[in-house]
């Protein structure tokens, strides 16, 4: 059943200028002392991994950076992603994405799904991300579910999941979450798709049949502008009977969990994604068809 993993044919974009460089050389955060980061290449791409300190790893947690598509590094999540390793006991996996604009849609989906069918046993793999990687998330379990290789379970930080910005929290919130906007998120869409479709459930996974996911955990901030289609996705899992859950952190914006480190809020939202994780069922960690 390989017809699901099917993609459009990969496009060729365009360099990005001097601006967003320059953001990226920002955003791209460098290791911590402690650093335990392994790098390695898996189905092709370069990835940092990290074990739990103490005892084999219960498995992987595929994690996929955000940064609207166009920037962000798996460097900057490193110290994030040792405590998550911690909590979980799981490996994470954190991927090297091909970004945009020099790889529009559907370069970076394409590489995290030959990420993930490359891993060890995917069926028992959870896969999270945050912001575009929330949106990413939620593109490899629609492919999942459409070959038949659905991932165990699927975490999703303050995601992407409607790049035609249609939330009301877009302006609502934007005074309190200084980190996002109605204009990233379009400059984000523009780079990234650069002419495809916007309501494709592989780009806005708002429009996309809550049959296709496996168990979820979606963490927002209350404070942040991309509450509204959070809160919308999670309405539409719960109406179709989708196993789904959801954290809310009063008063936080965009990502907090690794922009505010070692707060109580980022604490507990760490807490909640172990949880989930050790909570996943046999019977969810199998292979679906």
């Amino acid at each position: 059943m390989t017809r699901g993993w099917d993609l459009p044919p990969l496009r060729e974009g365009h360099a990005a200028d001097a601006g967003l460089a320059e953001r990226r050389a920002r955003a791209a955060g460098t290791a911590p002392a402690d650093s335990r980061a392994v790098e390695t290449e898996i189905g092709g791409t370069r990835c940092l991994t990290i074990e739990p300190v103490d005892g084999a790893a219960q498995g992987d947690i595929l994690y996929i950076h955000g940064g609207g598509y166009r920037l962000g590094s798996p460097v900057a999540y490193i110290g994030y992603a040792q405590e998550l390793a911690e909590a979980s006991g799981r490996r994470i996996v954190l991927p090297f994405y091909p970004l945009s604009p020099e790889h529009p849609f559907p370069a970076a989906i394409g590489a995290i799904a030959a990420l993930y069918r490359a891993l060890p046993d995917p069926s028992s793999t959870v896969v999270a991300g945050d912001s575009a990687g929330g949106g990413l998330t939620a593109a490899l379990c629609i492919l999942g579910a459409r070959a038949g290789q659905r991932p165990a379970g699927a975490i999703i930080v303050s995601p992407m999941l409607d790049l035609t910005a249609q939330g009301e929290s877009l302006e609502r919130n934007a005074a309190r979450d200084p980190m996002f906007s109605r204009a990233s998120v379009l400059d984000s869409a523009a780079l990234y798709l650069q002419g495809h479709d916007p309501a494709d459930p592989l780009v806005s996974a708002i429009n996309a049949d809550p049959a296709d996911f496996p168990p979820l955990l979606v963490l927002t901030g209350g404070a942040e502008v991309l509450l509204d289609e959070a809160l919308d996705f999670v309405r539409a899992m719960a109406l179709a009977d989708r196993r789904v859950s959801l954290h809310v952190a009063p008063g936080m914006g965009h990502v907090w969990p690794l922009l505010a480190p070692g707060t109580p809020a980022a604490q507990e939202a760490v807490g909640a994604m172990a949880a989930f994780v050790r909570n996943l069922k046999p019977a969810e960690t199998g292979p679906s068809m």
